[in-house]
């Protein structure tokens, strides 16, 4: 089953269709009232990002584990995590809202 990038207004969804009706559906489906800006069938079944590109480099402290233990230690108050994420990591506020939301949205 080939792999479809169907990119929204607000979104990019990376999904499995039959064909592009299929991946138009998934889309409509899980962001009604959203236009399809893009959509493209994917030259192979796998799907890469960059990390340099999410701002996460080699070398770098664990994202994820910082923003969790910011979160955990501000009990889920996401303003107060972002503080604390910006002030241990140095990182400003866009690119530490970032990490802080995403970790929420997991579930931390």
């Amino acid at each position: 089953m080939p792999l479809f990038e169907v990119e929204t207004e607000s979104h990019i969804i990376i999904t499995w269709a039959n064909d592009e009706g299929n991946a138009t559906a998934v889309a409509e489906g899980s962001f009604p009232g959203e236009s399809i800006v893009r959509l493209t069938r994917r030259p192979r079944d796998s799907w890469v990002i960059s990390k340099g590109i999410l701002g996460v480099n080699a070398g770098t402290t664990d994202v994820c584990g910082q923003a969790r233990d910011c979160l955990s230690r501000a009990s889920g108050d996401k303003v107060h995590a972002i503080r604390l994420y910006m002030l241990e990591t140095g990182n400003d506020l866009e690119q530490s809202r970032k990490a802080i939301e995403s970790n929420m949205l997991i579930g931390w």
